[in-house]
């Protein structure tokens, strides 16, 4: 097959009038993709993303077509997907206020061109979601967030960057309802939409994911940086390195590889209410395929 794209995560290859699309288990701080990788991330974040785009069919078609006619050797993190052209634009939605957004409402009150209440503390709940569409950027550089206004300019429409926004916001709620009965809360998360040969606006990449979105205990941990379902061990051990965040990234420790892979892990079981496991057997994955 032949490379399409290859991303911190993800490479994408041509198959036939489809793409095949694999979650490796690299991982990257600061845009920068380390040298160790993470056992069985991506078995996960394609797990949690075929559980959501079957669930969320009714609210949008999205662009999976199959876990199962992929190569054998990629079962469990590889996707069958349609072709997509994608939309220039990174779907934001905000459920309390966290990481970028904290900082820009501490400076000025605003989030993305909206002004909140004054008042509110880091990861406070937001009076409603809130969609803070971003930029896509290149590689090694970071996503900036836009105003609605500067996302219609982006996208070329009006209508279309309303639509974006409809659908952004009832996926978010989709997600937050179900969450919400698992013990966890969606802090934040990004959707990616593309336009499919048909006409129709379908959703793609990945969706409230560990890697996508923040995921935190209802109890204890829903407010300030608190404990999260994602990547935060590296997070927290890139900061205090010393590293410089230039390429190239160092390894990662044995310690924070075993304490990420555990928190993916388990964030796979929170969304799913099933073990990493059960979604290795479903999809057929080889034994072992978390080492």
């Amino acid at each position: 097959m032949s490379l399409v794209a290859r991303g911190k995560v993800r490479d994408v290859y041509e198959s036939g009038d489809r793409l095949l699309m694999v979650a490796s288990d690299r991982i990257s701080t600061f845009d920068r993709v380390h040298p160790t990788a993470v056992p069985g991330k991506g078995l996960v974040l394609t797990g949690v993303s075929v559980f959501w785009f079957e669930r969320t069919r009714a609210i949008c078609p999205n662009h999976l077509v199959s876990f199962e006619d992929v190569p054998p050797e990629l079962r469990g993190r590889a996707l069958l997907v349609e072709r997509l052209d994608m939309v220039p634009l990174e779907c934001v939605v905000r459920g309390r206020l966290a990481g970028s957004a904290w900082h820009e409402y501490a400076a000025s009150g605003l989030v993305g061109g909206t002004r909140l209440p004054a008042g509110l503390s880091d990861g406070q709940e937001l009076p409603e979601p809130l969609f803070t569409p971003a930029t896509k950027a290149d590689e090694g550089a970071h996503d900036e967030t836009v105003s609605f206004d500067q996302a219609v300019e982006i996208v070329g429409d009006r209508a279309l960057a309303e639509e974006l926004r409809r659908l952004s916001l009832a996926l978010f709620e989709e997600g937050r309802a179900h969450l919400a009965t698992r013990g966890v809360v969606l802090v934040d998360t990004k959707f990616e939409f593309g336009g499919a040969a048909d006409g129709r606006l379908v959703l793609g990449d990945e969706v409230i994911t560990p890697d996508s979105s923040r995921l935190r205990p209802a109890a204890g941990g829903s407010e300030g940086s608190g404990a999260s379902w994602d990547k935060q061990p590296v997070r927290d051990w890139a900061d205090a390195s010393g590293w410089d965040r230039s390429e190239p990234a160092p390894p990662l420790p044995p310690e924070v590889v075993e304490a990420t892979s555990l928190r993916y892990r388990d964030a796979y079981q929170r969304v799913t209410g099933e073990p990493l496991e059960a979604w290795i057997e479903r999809s057929g994955a080889a034994a072992g395929a978390v080492a």
